[in-house]
């Protein structure tokens, strides 16, 4: 087996926030654990609901932080101090302004762009040298309209389409896994021909 991996989408923990643009994160994990159960069990040590299980032969650990949005870092510092997991070794699924619904882009390191989640991350992790998995969600237009933005739930066709970024996602998650990170980010970022 490889190096452990920690797989963490972020979100708002409760009923309230579920369908949310903000959630996309958890989303991500919800569709792992429809191919695969994931078992998640809330930890308070860690500060989330986490589980152990194998994925595409990589040893990983999956963690949805119960510690709101702002302070996602707490959690995701908590696992990987516990697992031992180097910040190389995290990727962090999380929704995405800049991005339309229906695109989905894998990368390793940069800026939080503003996303308290990341920058709570930043300041817990000491290192921006994990993997991102910016889910878009599009931008309402004006700054004052962001946070009733990501706090709302889409329109249909927008949550079906983030949706659908999202099982592309997890799709390539085994080659990041793998080894080949190089090979997901191209299987990512080139759609199929039929869409627009």
């Amino acid at each position: 087996m490889s190096a452990r991996w920690l797989i963490a989408g972020l979100g708002n923990p409760g009923a309230k926030y579920d369908r949310t643009r903000h959630n996309a994160g958890f989303w991500l994990l919800d569709a792992l654990d429809r191919r695969q159960p994931l078992n998640l069990k809330p930890n308070r040590k860690l500060h989330g609901a986490v589980s152990k299980e194998v994925l595409a032969g990589a040893d990983c650990v999956f963690l949805k932080p119960d510690t709101f949005m702002n302070n996602s870092g707490q959690a995701i510092r908590a696992a990987t101090d516990y697992y031992q997991i180097a910040p190389e070794h995290v990727v962090i699924a999380y929704d995405d302004l800049d991005l339309p619904p229906g695109v989905v882009r894998l990368k390793q390191g940069g800026g939080h762009g503003g996303h308290n989640g990341l920058r709570s991350t930043f300041q817990h992790l000491g290192s921006q040298g994990f993997w991102r998995l910016r889910i878009g969600i599009g931008h309402p237009g004006l700054k004052e309209a962001v946070t009733p933005w990501v706090l709302s739930r889409a329109n249909a066709a927008d949550e079906q389409a983030i949706l659908e970024s999202i099982d592309r996602a997890v799709a390539i998650l085994p080659e990041l896994l793998s080894g080949q990170p190089e090979r997901a980010m191209q299987s990512l970022h080139t759609l199929p021909a039929a869409n627009p």
